[in-house]
């Protein structure tokens, strides 16, 4: 009996644009037992479905369907529960393919859709960006943009649940925890949190070399031995503590709609890891604390760098954002205290088996 795959499919109206992405369709389709949303008003009804979002976008990276469904999306903030989901974006420019799937994967995991580790397939008009792939496959371009549409989907099937009894949780920031709202809002989260072994590491102290770029065969080398060529604070703490968590949460104060330099330089090193292992099997959380506005800009920063691109998982209701200017200024938050164990009790019905 074939599985069941919803795909979410708002497609533009001149059939030129969606060419490329029916063929691709179409061999999912004789694959699983397929049902096709096209409109809107069928846009209904989701909880516990396997979900594939396929946007095709014209030359402009617009499609004006699409914004319909991202608009009931975030007007009905809990119509995905239950699901799990993944993006297959086909764009005729070299542009807008992933800022797309980033927006979308930001708001469908605000409605309560998990995602798989690279949960996302994007065709660029050129199709230059499977080059490589294409190269180690010894396939076209082509080819090797339908074999990963195949595996995304493949996995999107395959994707379980992984709560254990005890889990390891990982926390990285680079903050001073005497007036760092971010911080303030962690501490609230973390004593609702039972069952876990919480690790912090601190990413503020001392300095924390960004990654240059070191040639392969030599990011290889360090990789193999689950180092890298600058060491420091990521090699000699953050590397075993990944490979020992099960779950990684990031304390992202945003000061300028970007994730803090030392998180950007912990991502960047985490290249050397990653190399060696891939993250399927661990999870992502944020917290976003932004002093004005522009919360969801860095948590699309998480999603695109940790999930997308490193594999992490990214369990429903992933992120929590809030805005707090002045020091201290989360605890005048309404509800905060009760949207902190909101928030605690998600984690850990994605990380810790029920007894």
């Amino acid at each position: 009996m074939k599985q069941m795959l919803t795909i979410v499919y708002p497609q533009c109206e001149d059939s030129r644009r969606t060419k490329r992405l029916e063929k691709l369709l179409e061999e999912i389709y004789g694959l699983y037992e397929c049902t096709v949303i096209r409109r809107l008003e069928d846009f209904h009804s989701l909880e516990g479905k396997r979900l594939l979002f396929a946007i095709p976008l014209g030359i402009s990276g617009i499609n004006l369907e699409y914004f319909r469904y991202l608009k009931y999306m975030r007007l009905h903030s809990d119509m995905l529960k239950g699901c799990v989901g993944s993006i297959l974006v086909d764009g005729e420019s070299e542009l807008y393919t992933k800022s797309v799937a980033r927006e979308l994967m930001f708001t469908a995991n605000a409605c309560g859709c998990a995602f798989p580790g690279r949960g996302m397939v994007e065709g660029t008009g050129s199709l230059q960006n499977f080059n490589i792939q294409a190269m180690q496959q010894d396939l076209d371009n082509m080819g090797a943009y339908q074999a990963a549409a195949k595996r995304l989907v493949a996995q999107l099937m395959d994707f379980t649940p992984n709560p254990k009894k005890e889990t390891n949780i990982l926390v990285l920031h680079a903050s001073n925890h005497k007036t760092s709202n971010t911080s303030m809002l962690w501490d609230m989260i973390k004593k609702d949190l039972h069952h876990c072994k919480i690790t912090e590491i601190s990413l503020r102290n001392g300095t924390v070399h960004d990654c240059s770029g070191c040639p392969f065969k030599m990011c290889m080398h360090f990789s193999e031995k689950s180092s890298c060529y600058y060491g420091g604070v990521i090699v000699e703490q953050v590397y075993p503590a990944i490979e020992a968590c099960d779950a990684v949460v990031l304390l992202c104060p945003n000061y300028n709609d970007a994730l803090s330099a030392n998180l950007t330089a912990f991502i960047n090193r985490l290249t050397a890891l990653f190399r060696k292992n891939q993250f399927y099997e661990k999870s992502i959380f944020a917290l976003v604390v932004s002093g004005y506005s522009g919360g969801n800009i860095v948590a699309e920063q998480v999603i695109s760098a940790m999930s997308m691109n490193k594999t992490f998982r990214l369990p429903p209701y992933f992120a929590m954002l809030e805005t707090a200017n002045n020091p201290a200024s989360i605890l005048e938050v309404e509800d905060i205290q009760k949207k902190a164990s909101a928030f605690a009790e998600n984690m850990m019905k994605a990380l810790v088996k029920e007894s």
